[in-house]
């Protein structure tokens, strides 16, 4: 087996608690009186060939650890739990809403996960692992995978909220059709995220059933604490897309106030200067018999009438509260 189609293997319990399992041992047979955690790149061949032809799981088990496309649930199966788990996406240029999948099984005495890409959760348990800090048991290790998935939302999430309320503050003062962009892609980040955050709430509650019988008391705990976290979190995704509805709302009908009151303006302006142009245009033909043609004043006296004209027009739209 190439040993860039195992990402992480430990021992979790017994004697050799905490130490690495090779490619070599996966190749050999891993001991079955020990529990263990072994974690594939269910893209590389190597890895599809062990997990189809030597891990001995049920072809369900092994579809949904292969599988290129998945939704988070949590499944008892003839004495084990298969889960599907996401995460946002924290990799240098990614966006967050762009979430990675974590495929497990768990039994009484193996843990075997795959992903296509990386994703820091299961670091960190490999690093717990390296440092005797780990899980113990398969349902300790499921309540510390969804609390550290769960955990990493976080900031993504408060992120979101706290650019939803900068914009609210700018739609106050700002003419920039640019925030319209800006709210649009908050808006497109939060649904994202709850599209997959709210099956994820059913795989955990799911998890807290009876029919989950891997899992501890303790471990129950932290599954309940973990679920309340994910709930909130999708709470507050659903706030963050409610008031980016409302601001966009609002933006819009301020961007349609300022035109309306430009197009007010015009309208008066164009008002004002419609019969202006009537009388330049009436006067200005080249025909015999224009009025005042031979007075040297003529030209005086058309611009006292123009200016009574406006003065007419102005006080005639104040008294219609035109303006």
């Amino acid at each position: 087996m190439d040993k860039n189609a195992l990402i992480y293997g430990y021992t979790l319990s017994g004697p050799d608690k905490g130490v690495p399992i090779t490619v070599d041992d996966v190749a050999r047979g891993v001991s079955k009186e020990q529990c263990t955690w072994l974690h594939f790149d269910y893209t590389h061949p190597d890895a599809i060939s062990w997990i189809e032809q030597q891990s001995a799981l049920d072809p369900v088990v092994i579809n949904a650890l292969l599988s290129e496309e998945t939704r988070p649930r949590a499944t008892a199966l003839k004495g084990g739990v298969l889960l599907s788990l996401r995460g946002v996406n924290l990799a240098a240029g990614s966006d967050p809403e762009d979430m990675v999948a974590i495929r497990v099984w768990v039994d009484e005495k193996r843990v075997i996960s795959t992903r296509k890409r990386s994703l820091l959760s299961a670091q960190d348990i490999a690093a717990l692992i390296d440092a005797k800090e780990g899980p113990e048991t398969p349902g300790e290790f499921v309540a510390m995978l969804a609390d550290r998935l769960i955990a990493r939302m976080q900031e993504t999430i408060q992120d979101t909220e706290d650019k939803v309320a900068e914009i609210e503050e700018k739609v106050l003062t700002a003419e920039s059709y640019s925030l319209r962009s800006e709210i649009a892609d908050l808006r497109r980040q939060a649904i994202s995220l709850r599209r997959y955050l709210a099956p994820q709430r059913e795989a955990m509650l799911q998890l807290l059933s009876d029919k989950m019988l891997l899992f501890s008391a303790d471990d129950h705990v932290r599954l309940r604490e973990t679920t309340d976290h994910l709930i909130r979190y999708i709470e507050d995704l659903d706030s963050v897309r409610d008031r980016a509805a409302v601001t966009q709302e609002e933006l819009v009908n301020r961007l349609s106030e300022q035109l309306n009151n430009r197009m007010y303006v015009l309208s008066i302006v164009a008002a004002i200067f419609l019969p202006l142009g009537f009388f330049t245009g009436l006067l200005g033909i080249n025909v015999g018999g224009i009025p005042g043609a031979d007075n040297s004043n003529s030209f005086m006296i058309f611009i006292l009438f123009l200016v009574v004209i406006v003065s007419l027009q102005v006080w005639l739209f104040k008294v219609k509260r035109w303006f």
